[in-house]
């Protein structure tokens, strides 16, 4: 549900309503294996390990605040969505969830393809080794020079976003002296159950072109008759954080039917259908995140019947999921610094990052889950909200939820759920040092993404 904004900004700190938050859990030791990575445990002593390490040591080692992002689990997370749709259909990892060189390399070594977004991505996906078949170029503004670098590397794919730029890509590739596969990615007036920012497929945003009109029916048009062009498909997204299907039933059906009348009117039947990503994961215990296999036979299912009610033969369907590959893999571990307790309201906990780390929360008003981790308690719960160290009312991490309430200064706590997102997101608001990316597997702990210096600040000032 979206809110309205305050002219002073978000009324974060006004009282909630009895009965806003969830109940304490019965035992705030546990880690709820929905939230976290495969690997996390808590010993009988109390020590949280992830991939074998205690969190102390890796705060020991890395520092904190710190992305721990757990190996295992997303190369796991890539074999099952790619064992769950198997060689008849492509799945592509969205990049701009967290993208670095390492997990580009993570990526094509476990068989999935990537869906970059800028000239930064596509860069990091080249330098790293991926394949430029197997990468698909989207954004709602390609730069002339972003084109012309993903034509010349001979990505698979540019999903093409506007009237301009099916123009703009046809003449950089004629240019070259070659036809650049497209797919044309329609808005098809479904409006997911999630954020109004994060809502991607009713009529009024900056994405696509509507089916609404005939818009989506006249770019086909426009791009069956460039020479530059090999249209080879229908791409539509619908939304982030999604947990219903219905959406994607209703979305399938009417790009098939967008499907349908270009075989009518020109005789043609594309091959590929791109049903794109969004689909939710658990950043609380209350969410019900599907597994791929679910997803894939729902979304099979869902097409197969559409096309054989049309009278189609089936496209190649793909997939693009990004926070459902990343977003469990990895947590944010902090460093408790101030307690506040407020009298009949809550406690506020300060740690040592904040919204620059994390802006899900102030943006979206993400909600999220954490754990003291440097130690068990069997004190009682207090009801806390974890802050940041910013100049904002709003530098809100996770708004409401229980921590044993002997929860002390030098304590670590982490948020779950942070793969996804945060790091990319993340900015040097206060000039704050973004956090490094630290990877885990097996017992080994390796920096994928260093932390930020102050000389990295002072070298971008040339002032």
């Amino acid at each position: 549900m979206s809110r309205s904004a305050h002219p002073a900004g978000p009324r974060h700190a006004d009282v909630l309503p009895e009965g806003h938050w969830t109940a304490p859990a019965t035992d705030l030791n546990a880690l709820d294996e929905k939230v976290w990575s495969r690997t996390v445990t808590r010993d009988a002593a109390g020590a949280v390990s992830v991939g074998g390490i205690e969190v102390a040591r890796l705060a020991e080692e890395f520092g904190t605040p710190a992305y721990i992002l757990d190996e295992s689990d997303f190369r796991a997370r890539c074999r099952a969505w790619a064992d769950a749709f198997g060689a008849d259909a492509d799945v592509f990892y969205a990049g701009k969830a967290f993208l670095s060189r390492a997990v580009v390399r993570w990526l094509k070594e476990e068989g999935l393809n990537l869906d970059v977004c800028s000239g930064g991505e596509l860069a990091t996906a080249l330098d790293a080794g991926m394949p430029a078949e197997r990468i698909a170029f989207h954004g709602n503004n390609k730069t002339t020079a972003e084109i012309e670098r993903a034509v010349t590397a001979g990505v698979g794919r540019i999903v093409l976003d506007s009237f301009q730029e099916i123009v703009r890509v046809a003449h950089v590739a004629q240019g070259l002296g070659t036809r650049q596969r497209v797919q044309i990615r329609v808005t098809v007036g479904v409006e997911a159950h999630t954020h109004e920012f994060i809502a991607t497929a009713h009529e009024d945003q900056k994405f696509g072109i509507a089916l609404a009109d005939g818009q989506a029916a006249e770019a086909v048009r426009r791009a069956l008759t460039l020479d530059g062009l090999e249209l080879v498909g229908i791409h539509s997204h619908i939304g982030s954080q999604i947990f219903d299907m219905a959406g994607f039933e209703v979305s399938a059906r009417r790009v098939v039917g967008l499907l349908a009348e270009i075989r009518d009117e020109h005789g043609v039947e594309l091959p590929e259908i791109d049903l794109g990503g969004g689909l939710g994961i658990a950043y609380t215990s209350e969410d019900d995140p599907r597994e791929p296999h679910e997803i894939a036979k729902a979304l099979g299912d869902i097409v197969t019947r559409e096309c054989e009610s049309a009278g189609l033969a089936t496209p190649r369907i793909s997939v693009e999921p990004g926070r459902a590959i990343v977003g469990p893999t990895a947590f944010t571990l902090y460093e408790v610094g101030t307690i506040k307790p407020l009298e009949g309201l809550r406690t506020y906990v300060s740690v040592d990052g904040g919204m620059s780390d994390n802006i899900r929360t102030a943006l979206y008003d993400a909600e999220y889950s954490v754990s003291l981790v440097s130690r068990s308690s069997d004190a009682g719960p207090m009801l806390v909200r974890v802050v940041g160290k910013h100049c904002e009312s709003g530098d809100i991490v996770v708004k409401d939820a229980f921590l044993p309430s002997d929860l002390a200064p030098g304590d670590l706590i982490a948020v779950p759920a942070t793969g996804a997102y945060c790091r990319s997101m993340a900015s040097n608001y206060n000039h704050a040092l973004r956090p490094p990316v630290v990877a885990v597997r097996d017992g080994r702990a390796r920096v994928i993404v260093r932390r930020e210096t102050e000389e990295d600040l002072l070298r971008l000032d040339v002032g």
